[in-house]
């Protein structure tokens, strides 16, 4: 068709952007192919030198870490809250050093970290605050959206999350002084984008970046998800209580551990998982559901323990509640529109 546009940056890229800047108050927002691809956005942004250190959690996944190995940055892992899986800012604490030049908060299953502590902590060090919020479209901590709260943010549109568009992602822009240069390096080190505002009589490479634009026909399917976000994640909601509800009696029992919302959490139901008391049990468990046709799967595998782990970083302190869900955590089923299945894996928990 004439004059469509299908590579990117089109007018369901900025539908897509306008809508995500209105849902989360950030002052600009990128569509990219992947929250890896933002990742590695926010990496470049920081102007990374080997022997800089970045401060994050072993429990989440690779390119939480590669984003900013990439970049030549010492990977520094620190324990998460066993309640809620997610970074503990007093293990973050006890890791800066003179060399910590950013910390990447990973809001796990879409509950948030303890963003409070985590910006005051940032904000007296000078550092850089990174929300992974890969898993945090339509969540929120103290009323304010995941991905909003540090100075910048990653959101996964993969079709595992809640709203997708089969592969995708987003960069959240929260400090208005990374704008310019992150327009820059979303449009392959271009000055492109000035260029279209007549700003510039022509455009020329100015930077490092790389093709970090998601095409149009994604950004299109992504728009309608959006714009259903919101029932979307209150379907998921009443599911994941749905599971709550009926697992109270193995938790009082000990059997199982559910998952802890902190009051300033408002979680968007990204996953409902349990934490089971040993690696032992969980593969049991995990086989008697498969033997009963249902699928719940483990979770990450510490990053702290993984070879590539050991080669571009360190961990900091004990890993211990680490070890615990990478070990004894067990993710459930849980879709948009499922209809008795939380009490039937419920039942074959029993």
């Amino acid at each position: 068709m004439a004059g469509a546009v299908y590579a990117g940056n089109g007018p369901f890229s900025r539908r897509c952007s306008d809508w995500l800047k209105a849902a989360t108050g950030s002052a600009e927002v990128l569509l990219t192919p992947s929250c890896t691809a933002a990742l590695e956005m926010c990496a470049l942004l920081l102007d990374l030198q080997p022997g800089d250190e970045v401060i994050l959690p072993s429990f989440t996944f690779v390119t939480s870490a590669s984003a900013f190995a990439l970049r030549g940055a010492t990977l520094v892992f620190v324990d998460i809250n066993p309640d809620t899986q997610n970074i503990d800012p007093e293990r973050v604490a006890a890791a800066i050093t003179k060399k910590t030049r950013a910390i990447v908060a990973v809001h796990y299953a879409g509950v948030a970290c303890d963003m409070t502590a985590l910006r005051g902590l940032a904000e007296r060090q000078s550092l850089i605050l990174i929300e992974d919020a890969a898993q945090g479209i339509c969540a929120r901590s103290h009323g304010r959206a995941l991905g909003a709260i540090g100075h910048l943010g990653a959101i996964s549109f993969h079709e595992t999350k809640n709203v997708h568009c089969g592969e995708g992602g987003a960069l959240l822009i929260n400090d208005p002084r990374f704008i310019d240069r992150a327009e820059v390096i979303w449009e392959k080190g271009t000055n492109r984008n000035q260029f279209f505002r007549g700003m510039v009589d022509k455009y020329t490479w100015v930077d490092l970046g790389s093709s970090f634009l998601l095409g149009e026909i994604s950004a299109a399917f992504l728009l309608a998800q959006l714009e259903a976000s919101d029932a979307i994640t209150e379907n998921r909601r009443a599911t994941w209580r749905r599971y709550h509800a009926a697992l109270e009696p193995l938790a009082r029992a000990g059997l199982l551990v559910r998952p802890c919302v902190p009051e300033y959490a408002t979680p968007n139901a990204h996953i409902y998982y349990v934490i089971l008391s040993s690696l032992a049990e969980r593969s049991r468990v995990i086989g008697e559901l498969r033997a009963k046709g249902i699928q719940a799967i483990f979770h990450y595998v510490p990053l702290h323990d993984s070879p590539a782990g050991r080669r571009f970083g360190r961990a900091v302190g004990s890993m211990d509640a680490t070890r615990r869900a990478g070990d004894c955590l067990i993710r459930l089923p849980l879709w948009c529109g499922m209809s008795d299945e939380p009490e039937r894996v419920v039942a074959a928990l029993t």
